[in-house]
């Protein structure tokens, strides 16, 4: 008897904590805010090595404080807003000899990446600050020596000294929408994220430059009202699949002579993505590339006469991806990175053409931290853990021994000092928030910065899934996938399923990491019955070239087969109801979406694509032709995969959301596809932002956007 009133006692305790845990909602996603963890960004590490700085905000404004790497000790307050008035710092940076700092505020965005703002120089020596300009300017950037800065203004190249307060104008010709000095166009900050267009020498002698003609680009313009009577038009060079690039050229301008010199190359490269100065003054390096974006030559130049040539070059049968990982060494070497083996590796170059592969095996390199030239150690993170996680390894280069620093399975990311002797580790799993941890470049811990115990806490007053991970075998492949069920699923229930995709080349959206609102919007999902999974298709990363780059040529075709392989296989279990197959995405995700709900017309019941690609055509020509060449060259390729020609297979439910001043993927997209469906007879849901770009927010955008959603899939899922 007391063992039967026991189980009844336990078994309302289960339900009543059941009852009283809360519900996420939309309101407590993207109004209260209910779901934010403590960051910890910000921080640059000081000339030395030994310390680091960070913004901290307070009552009073904010505070930019230095700490020790030793301990992750407070040590002085550097520089404290309301004692100048300032409102709010956006951003700053640190001269190379850690005396002066150079703020930015009233920040204005311009496009994804690129931004002017006005700009003070702080001397932490004497607390005094100077307006930089009275104008709003791009990319100030200290001179090593820390006595100069140079920037961008209405697209010409400026030099000030801050010794004297002497400003001098490199270029005079720059014009909007025909040259560009100093900075870059429209499609090589989206594509290549080339946004300062100069670099100094390390003497500070001599700064490097980039100089674009779009005077013949083609114009894309967009209406934004903004609550006028009438509209202002935003014109700006969009070069589409097949049309005309930039003419780009690269300068050296030599400060003690003031003369400029243009750079010639014997081959007429499409693009040049980088420039990079060696730690000789004299010898500045430049990628060049070329239409197709599968030929990479790496070309040194003589910045005292402008003479070059070819060190090396690289050719790939699909195509070649950019990257940062070019670092330079004191004895004429460099690190590189490359999948010219078929996974992504480090090699050790010389100046002199020599090689040397640096590690090797059936995975990748994500992202090259830094080389200790004393110790001959070189620090990374990889995939060894599988293709779902990143490690943070140290490499021995005399031994060969390659030591495993981080000690969780999941996603570590690390920010080294310079110097390297020191590094903050940033830690998450699906399931964990960001863990901040300070150690040794051993890997020896200092101090735990961060832990979230107080969000990790709050969390548990919700009734969470867990995220859980699987692969789906198909017959043309191994899918990466992730699934949040029900808090009380039962396998003897059959629930609706409703998958969430990007797809796009090289990404990865099934990783063992915390994600921030939409995780929490997937877990109100599951909490209202439904089961949330998401597929890594063919053609996305972390799995080796071949798996990255089969899709090459013929974009949606193998990735549309994966997610409907996968929607199939979900399909064939016996607590999915085959019937109520939903599938969103945005931007290349909602190109994915719209193919899924044409293609797989008899599997998928519901789509949401959110400022989706339609058609190829309307696209960018760096990222289009990267993957596809031009429509002039493969015209198949852009048509048979485009949701456009496959309006009449439509049969569920397609709600269409854009904002109409997207600059990345235009609402031409929507509006084309709306046509298409029109001409087709096939009714469909459509939802337009006015006056919003690709990333769809600004105060009750993103709350309203998701209501949108999540009623239609309730409505209809």
């Amino acid at each position: 008897m007391q063992k039967k009133i026991l189980s009844i006692i336990l078994s309302l305790l289960t339900l009543l904590s059941f009852s009283q845990s809360k519900e996420i909602t939309l309101e407590g996603i993207w109004e209260n805010y209910n779901f934010y963890h403590k960051s910890y960004r910000g921080l640059n590490s000081m000339n030395d090595g030994e310390f680091y700085t960070q913004i901290k905000n307070t009552d009073e404004g904010q505070e930019i404080i230095k700490y020790s790497f030793k301990n992750g000790e407070r040590t002085v307050r550097i520089f404290k807003s309301s004692d100048f008035k300032i409102k709010r710092i956006n951003s700053y940076s640190l001269s190379d000899d850690d005396r002066l700092i150079l703020l930015a505020t009233e920040t204005e965005s311009i496009y994804r990446y690129s931004k002017k703002a006005i700009y003070y120089v702080f001397n932490i020596q004497n607390n005094k600050l100077k307006k930089l300009s009275e104008n709003k300017i791009k990319y100030p950037t200290f001179s090593p020596d820390g006595s100069k800065v140079a920037y961008v203004y209405e697209n010409n190249l400026y030099i000030k000294d801050i010794t004297n307060g002497k400003e001098t104008q490199i270029t005079n010709d720059g014009k909007k929408n025909h040259i560009i000095n100093g900075a870059s166009d429209w499609v090589y900050e989206e594509e290549f994220k080339l946004v300062r267009g100069f670099e100094w020498s390390s003497d500070s002698r001599t700064i490097a430059y980039y100089k674009f003609d779009e005077s013949h680009v083609k114009e894309f313009s967009m209406g934004k009202f903004n609550g006028n009577l009438y509209p202002s038009q935003e014109v700006f060079k969009y070069p589409k699949a097949g049309e005309d690039n930039s003419t780009v050229n690269i300068f050296l301008y030599n400060l003690d002579k003031k003369e400029k010199t243009l750079i010639y190359t014997e081959e007429d490269y499409e693009y040049i993505p980088r420039i990079k100065w060696s730690k000789d003054p004299h010898i500045l390096t430049m990628i060049g590339l070329n239409r197709h974006q599968n030929k990479l030559d790496f070309i040194v130049v003589n910045s005292k006469d402008g003479s070059n040539n070819i060190l090396f070059s690289e050719e790939d049968r699909y195509y070649i991806d950019i990257h940062d990982n070019l670092t330079f060494l004191p004895n004429n070497f460099f690190i590189w990175t490359s999948e010219k083996k078929g996974y992504n590796h480090i090699f050790l170059k010389g100046l002199d053409g020599s090689e040397e592969q640096i590690t090797s095996g059936s995975w990748e390199v994500t992202s090259f931290k830094g080389l200790d030239s004393d110790k001959m150690q070189i620090f990374f993170t990889s995939t060894e853990d599988g293709s779902i996680n990143r490690s943070l390894y140290v490499l021995d280069l005399e031994s060969g021994k390659r030591t495993k620093l981080s000690t969780q399975k999941g996603t570590n990311s690390a920010k080294f000092s310079k110097g390297l002797k020191y590094y903050i580790n940033t830690f998450s799993d699906a399931n964990t928030p960001p863990v901040f941890t300070l150690h040794k470049a051993d890997g020896t811990l200092i101090k735990t910065i961060e832990d979230n115990l107080e969000f990790k806490n709050k969390l548990e007053e919700y009734n969470l899934s867990k995220k859980e991970f699987l692969t789906i075998y198909t017959d043309n492949a191994d899918l990466n996938t992730w699934v949040i069920k029900p808090p009380d699923f039962d396998r003897n229930k059959k629930y609706p399923l409703f998958m969430f995709l990007y797809g796009g080349p090289g990404s990865q959206k099934v990783l063992n990491k915390y994600e921030g609102s939409n995780f929490y919007w997937y877990q109100m999902l599951a909490q209202k019955g439904y089961i949330v999974a998401c597929v890594d298709n063919r053609g996305t990363g972390g799995k080796g070239s071949e798996f990255k780059k089969m899709t090459y040529k013929e974009l949606g075709k193998y990735e549309t087969i994966d997610q409907i392989d996968a929607a199939k296989y979900f399909s064939n279990l016996d607590y999915i109801d085959k019937d109520r197959i939903g599938i969103q995405g945005w931007s290349y995700g909602g190109y994915m979406s719209s193919l899924a709900i044409t293609k797989g017309a008899d599997v998928f019941k519901l789509a949401v694509a959110i400022a989706p690609v339609t058609n190829w055509r309307y696209y960018d020509n760096i990222y289009t032709e990267r993957y596809m060449q031009t429509p002039q060259e493969n015209p198949s390729g852009y048509d048979e995969n485009s949701p456009i020609n496959h309006v009449e297979k439509l049969k569920g439910k397609y709600l269409l959301i854009h904002g109409t001043a997207d600059d990345n993927v235009h609402v031409q997209n929507t509006y084309e596809m709306t046509s298409a469906l029109v001409r087709a007879n096939k009714q469909f849901d459509l939802f337009v932002y006015p006056d919003k770009n690709h990333g769809i927010y600004g105060k009750n955008t993103r709350y309203h956007l998701y209501k949108k959603i999540t009623n239609f899939i309730q409505e209809n899922l």
